[in-house]
């Protein structure tokens, strides 16, 4: 997920303290794209608005974009690097421990959403799954966007599956898809909910009462 980037020079000795310098235009896009996107979905956007909201112009836009379907390709693999990022710090600390990283990827979505809520004061403070949302969007025919949605959701599944195996589960491609669902289902709650407070906040009990009755 895209963080605005404030390039430093780095100064000579003998120069004077170099100035933060604008963030480079392409930048400047697709962090107004990403924001706009997440906010009012993929098709709600135009390029006009885009470059509206970056303070740059279509010429701009199209030297560092050849279409709007390339910039939400990029927005779309933004948000997906960000996610693993933010999974991987979740269970890096209990590696070997395949029931541990998925109790504590359930409880960082837990932690997620009280964060989320202590800080926002009304329920529109997630709009779910970034690539869930575009999926809903993006036409059948567009092999290339649905390719990248399709790939992440694979992804995750696989691993949630890994993890059943890993814990010896029975049925663990049951356990691994009950967990996704768990995990996806999640997300969209907290459209409907105030400050983030809805079923979400009992995703890490469920995850454990899934883990238990698949170990029995």
């Amino acid at each position: 997920m895209s963080a605005k980037s404030m390039a430093a020079a780095v100064p000579l000795v003998s120069e004077a303290p170099a100035r933060s310098e604008k963030p480079r235009v392409r930048d400047r896009i697709r962090d107004s794209a990403a924001d706009l996107f997440y906010r009012h979905g993929i098709r709600g956007v135009c390029v006009d608005a885009i470059v509206e909201d970056a303070g740059t112009n279509k010429m701009s836009f199209y030297r560092a974009f050849p279409s709007k379907d390339d910039l939400v390709a990029e927005y779309l693999k933004d948000q997906e690097r960000g996610y693993w990022q933010w999974w991987d710090d979740a269970v890096a600390p209990h590696a070997g421990d395949a029931r541990r990283q998925v109790e504590a990827l359930m409880q960082a979505v837990v932690d997620l959403v009280k964060a989320k809520a202590k800080n926002d004061c009304g329920c529109r403070s997630s709009r779910g799954c970034a690539l869930g949302n575009a999926a809903v969007e993006i036409p059948e025919d567009n092999d290339k966007l649905n390719a990248i949605v399709h790939d992440y959701k694979a992804e995750i599944r696989r691993r949630l599956r890994r993890y059943a195996r890993e814990m010896s589960a029975r049925e663990p491609d049951s356990l691994g898809d009950a967990l996704m669902l768990l995990l996806e289902g999640g997300y969209y709650t907290r459209l409907t909910f105030p400050n983030n407070s809805g079923p979400v906040t009992s995703i890490a009990k469920a995850a454990r009462a899934l883990i238990d009755a698949h170990m029995s």
